[in-house]
């Protein structure tokens, strides 16, 4: 293989490995998102007539 035909793999080999890191940031940052939001709806599942009334007085 000549030189430039090895520069090229290589650096199409780093733009690859670039792409699938940012890929698991964004992957690992929405798995968060969303285990914050399970973790709220846990929460105010333990107290659940919180929200079923309203006392309205006119």
């Amino acid at each position: 293989m000549d030189i430039p035909a090895l520069s090229i793999a290589m650096s199409m080999d780093k733009v690859n490995t670039e792409w699938g890191v940012a890929m698991m940031e964004k992957s690992l940052d929405m798995a968060d998102t969303v285990s914050e939001d399970l973790t709220k709806m846990m929460e105010s599942s333990v107290t659940p007539n919180l929200g079923q009334s309203i006392d309205v007085r006119l």
